[in-house]
């Protein structure tokens, strides 16, 4: 009866017409593939505060599992937290225990390579990257020259919170640098040019009187040891023995004083030389390595090539806002450096807030997700 009506009412063309539009729209699904996981979000019953249910307090670990099944950067958030966790427990196969093609390397378990750009410091993320530091979760560090001036600066005055839209030529007047959303009183710059230039004239009495050769990552070490305070990175990084390497150390404030040094106390030689031999042999001595870079620019390449001296990485996971299509490195997804050899082909790796590549299925990542206990 409905048949005939709509005919009646559509005429035969019309239920030709209807015909092809339903063919479109309700086209029939073949069954998904085996083993998908289903989107789902957290539940915040289970953790309500209601007292009438039986709730518990979410914990960090729940969270970062919620995530996985969240879908998006969520997902891939979650799934680079599994991949930085395998980095973590990572051991040596009993068959390599008395492998003689590696050399002495005093890390038996993976050694973890970590990247940062500056504006990460200037934000309260310095305070995450310090607690890596400072409980030795990572093994060897690359930042700007920024990432070192901005923790040190940290610990002589503070950085405050201002607005996007702020004037930068009403800025200027005032004296107020702006990162993003955040002011730097130029003040602050002042003090670390009192607080720097002793140091470096102590260095270069004894480049002069021991014939001691400054590298980048010597006078990091000895700008930790100086600043002497626990809220900075460069302090934990100086009494735990972890090397920051900074290839571009000039490039900004710590450049602006050595500049100014120059012309009152002229002579001291900063040798990048070293610092490459440094950073690449470690690499090369590790048994196994993860990069974990977040940003892009010099830090990205600088840790990529250095695993490029070992045939490649092992896990990496970036976590970066670039994009691939200028031909930067900032961009370029991890598969692009396997092409280099930077990283290993079948290394488990993850580039967070664009895509993933070459991860594995559900049941591998999503178990253990504890974040640097």
């Amino acid at each position: 009866m409905t048949k005939n009506l709509e005919g009646a009412a559509l005429g035969d063309a019309g239920l030709e017409e209807l015909g092809i539009a339903k063919g479109s729209v309700m086209i029939q699904s073949e069954p998904i593939f085996k083993n998908a996981t289903r989107v789902v979000g957290l539940d915040h019953n289970k953790y309500s505060s209601n007292k009438e249910t039986d709730a518990t307090k979410l914990t960090i670990e729940e969270f970062v599992e919620s995530m996985y099944t969240t879908g998006f950067q969520a997902t891939n958030f979650a799934l680079a937290v599994n991949i930085i966790n395998e980095m973590r427990s990572w051991k040596p196969p009993d068959e390599l225990s008395e492998e003689p093609t590696y050399l002495e390397s005093e890390n038996e378990g993976c050694t973890i390579f970590l990247g940062y750009t500056s504006n990460l410091v200037s934000s309260g993320v310095r305070e995450s990257i310090r607690y890596l530091v400072q409980h030795k979760k990572v093994s060897c560090i690359v930042t700007t020259a920024g990432g070192i001036e901005e923790d040190i600066i940290k610990c002589l005055d503070h950085t405050y919170l201002g607005s996007f839209e702020l004037n930068g030529s009403e800025l200027r007047k005032k004296g107020l640098n702006r990162i993003g959303n955040l002011l730097i009183p130029n003040n602050n710059y002042c003090k670390f040019e009192d607080w720097i230039i002793p140091i470096l004239d102590t260095l270069l009495e004894e480049q002069k009187k021991e014939n001691k050769i400054w590298t980048p990552s010597s006078m990091i070490h000895r700008l930790g040891k100086e600043i002497n305070n626990e809220e900075s990175i460069c302090y934990w990084a100086y009494k735990n023995k972890i090397p920051i390497f900074c290839p571009a150390l000039t490039d900004g404030s710590l450049g602006d004083m050595i500049y100014f040094h120059s012309f009152r106390n002229p002579g001291l030689i900063i040798d990048i030389a070293s610092d490459i031999r440094s950073i690449n042999t470690i690499s090369v001595r590790a048994k196994c390595t993860g990069m974990i870079i977040l940003g892009g620019g010099i830090v990205k390449h600088h840790i990529a090539n250095a695993n490029l001296m070992r045939n490649g990485a092992d896990y990496a996971v970036y976590i970066n806002t670039g994009q691939e299509f200028d031909g930067s490195d900032s961009g370029a997804r991890p598969d692009e450096a396997v092409s280099w050899g930077k990283i290993k082909p079948d290394a488990k790796m993850l580039l967070h807030s664009q895509r993933i590549d070459n991860v594995q299925k559900k049941q591998e990542h999503q178990k253990n997700f504890t974040i640097f206990s």
